[in-house]
């Protein structure tokens, strides 16, 4: 049975501890909050927290930056990616399947290889 520790929705990173995982500055999240990608919850002190979730949409906006992507443009692209994320979940929710080519789990680049792979006969 999942728990409070399993829920990625979970508000439990402090600004500070969400910037050093992540390998980023603090500065660099209040610039993501800014941009709507990134809405964390406050404490009761006022104080930003971050959910896993909100962590890993982060990190994939740092990863496009550093591939020399414009910051509105990564944070599109996270955006676009998540919600088509939820969609696929919700279709699968509702009974739904997902055909080949359409699991957006799987990056672009490597669909083709992983495709081939699960239709490859076992030797």
């Amino acid at each position: 049975m999942p728990g409070i520790a399993d829920d990625a929705d979970l508000a439990a990173y402090t600004t500070g501890r969400a910037a050093e995982v992540l390998g980023v500055t603090q500065a660099f999240l209040r610039t993501l909050d800014g941009t709507g990608l990134i809405e964390p919850e406050r404490s009761a002190g006022g104080h930003r927290r971050y959910s896993r979730h909100q962590l890993q949409l982060a990190g994939r906006v740092r990863i496009l930056l550093d591939d020399g992507f414009l910051l509105a443009a990564a944070v599109r692209i996270v955006t676009l990616e998540d919600r088509l994320a939820a969609a696929h979940r919700r279709i699968l929710e509702l009974g739904g399947k997902l055909g080949p080519g359409e699991d957006a789990s799987i990056p672009v680049q490597t669909r083709g290889r992983a495709e081939d792979a699960r239709t490859r006969p076992d030797m």
